[in-house]
């Protein structure tokens, strides 16, 4: 009697296999979660430090520019915009360096690869619940009510998990290959900060670049994100938020396509 064995042979036996394995799912996730902050003095207030010391400077560049938002505290309107980008700054980060960080793993039993980055990505919604702690202490500090607007919170962390989840395949399956991009992301964190909506508002943009601001992923969503925390203010604009649903289901389906395709050659190459 031969015995074939199926697993990852197509695709209907790997989506099967990814819920067999979910208890995997579960322990790689909470491992990464419990290794971030082991023997650290302040364990998980690293989480509220970053994003924290990250609004001092930009509401610091705010007043000194006199950019202050009519009706919204400056830390509020900085902070409403960093966490969407600090969720997917980290995110993109650990999700590329997840199978190069799992070799010894990937390298000795089968199971589909795909869980270590979309685990990476689940521990870096926790930090952002963290952080989301410090943006509650802050409206509660300046007595600042959000709107009907905070309903679209949830839609919009969803819209930057999967656009986190896209791209961070994608770097992941590049990463294994070519090593070039553990120096390349930490790149891309970094311009991406300043490319993006923190400080400002897309709105105080010349209207004829904002079509092009808006090929930045990030900038509909961050935008929205204001939005959806500070009453509505600025307006919402939909056109870039459109653009952000786009690229990102262009990059979730186009990360998942290219990690299946390399996906088989990781353990010969890692």
């Amino acid at each position: 009697m031969e015995l074939i064995l199926e697993h990852g042979r197509s695709e209907r036996n790997y989506w099967r296999d990814l819920w067999r394995f979910r208890e995997l799912f579960y322990i790689l996730a909470w491992r990464d979660l419990t290794v971030r902050y082991k023997q650290t003095a302040i364990g998980v207030a690293w989480a509220l430090l970053k994003p924290g010391l990250t609004m001092l400077v930009f509401v610091g560049f705010r007043k000194i520019t006199k950019m202050s938002v009519t009706g919204v505290p400056d830390p509020i309107f900085v902070l409403a915009a960093l966490l969407p980008w600090m969720f997917f700054s980290t995110a993109l980060a650990e999700a590329a360096n997840s199978l190069i960080g799992n070799a010894n793993l990937i390298s000795k039993v089968y199971f589909p690869r795909i869980i270590i980055p979309a685990g990476a990505v689940v521990t870096s919604l926790v930090d952002f619940l963290i952080t989301l702690s410090l943006l509650a202490v802050l409206l509660v500090w300046y007595q600042f009510l959000p709107g009907w607007q905070i309903i679209m919170l949830v839609p919009l962390v969803l819209l930057t998990f999967a656009l986190s989840v896209g791209t961070g395949l994608l770097l992941a399956s590049l990463n294994v290959k070519y090593r070039d991009f553990r120096y390349i992301v930490p790149f891309i964190v970094q311009f991406g900060l300043f490319v993006s909506p923190i400080a400002i508002s897309a709105a105080d943009l010349p209207e004829r670049w904002r079509f092009l601001y808006s090929l930045n992923p990030m900038v509909g969503i961050i935008d929205a994100f204001r939005w959806a925390i500070c009453r509505g203010t600025p307006p919402l604009d939909f056109t870039a938020l459109a653009m952000s649903v786009i690229i990102t289901a262009v990059f979730l389906m186009l990360g998942i396509w290219f990690f299946r395709r390399t996906e088989k050659t990781f353990a010969d190459v890692i």
